[in-house]
């Protein structure tokens, strides 16, 4: 009774271990061809912005290589505090309003601490018509463990929730997607664009291989103390 007892939860736990590295392979198979796909999309021509706003989805947009063209509203920016490569400090989020109507949430790029206000980078504040290029991204609009919300009517942004900061400047409907600007040369040198970290964690093979080498050290301990190993004396056997 003792050896069936034993046997079944051997089973079942190399079938588990298995199980759980097969999904992990299956996994790696899906990070492989998400990174090969986000890759292409960072490194294409840019395209124009969607403008089908109902459209756009995380899984077949974000990270695409747009443009866009229109008018900064320069009085409705936000500054979204962040920590960059380049140290602490803000994204400048900028809504753009095109030819016909639209509004698109351009992060225009990155600002240090004493670079927040305006006021300090003039230069930088465009007027007339642009035309942006950057990576189409998706709203933050759940934070990270331990960040704080944001908080509009003091004006302190801490994720980049465009719909939150169109409805505090009473902009009404923008898009559901904001851009990344690419790098380039901004009169003033603010802010500085084409920062975007894009890092997908793969780390799905050293699971799997995990499991598997879980299952078979499980399989082969089962497979010795039942075959090879002689009980000592006054020792049942398994």
């Amino acid at each position: 009774m003792r050896r069936i007892v034993l046997g079944f939860f051997v089973v079942l736990f190399v079938g588990a271990f298995t199980a759980l590295g097969v999904w992990q392979v299956q996994r790696l198979a899906w990070k492989t061809d998400l990174i090969a796909r986000v890759d292409a999309r960072v490194h294409a021509p840019a395209v124009p912005a969607p403008t089908n706003w109902d459209a756009v989805t995380r899984q077949t947009d974000e990270y695409r290589h747009v443009r866009v063209s229109g008018h900064f509203l320069n009085a409705d920016e936000s500054q979204v505090y962040t920590l960059s490569e380049l140290g602490a400090g803000y994204w400048v989020m900028t809504p753009l309003k095109t030819d016909d109507g639209r509004i698109v949430y351009i992060n225009r790029g990155f600002v240090t601490e004493d670079k927040k206000a305006p006021k300090t980078r003039p230069q930088g504040q465009l007027d007339g018509e642009v035309t942006v290029t950057g990576l189409l991204r998706m709203p933050e609009v759940k934070g990270w463990l331990f960040q704080q919300p944001n908080d509009p009517a003091q004006d302190m942004w801490y994720r980049r929730d465009v719909q939150q900061m169109a409805n505090a400047h009473h902009l009404g409907p923008v898009a559901p997607y904001f851009i990344d600007a690419d790098a380039g040369a901004v009169p003033g040198g603010w802010p500085k664009g084409g920062l975007t970290v894009i890092r997908f964690p793969n780390s799905h093979l050293q699971y799997a291989i995990t499991w598997f080498s879980l299952a078979l050290l499980l399989a082969g301990a089962s497979i010795w103390m039942t075959w090879f190993r002689k009980p000592e004396d006054g020792e049942d056997s398994i």
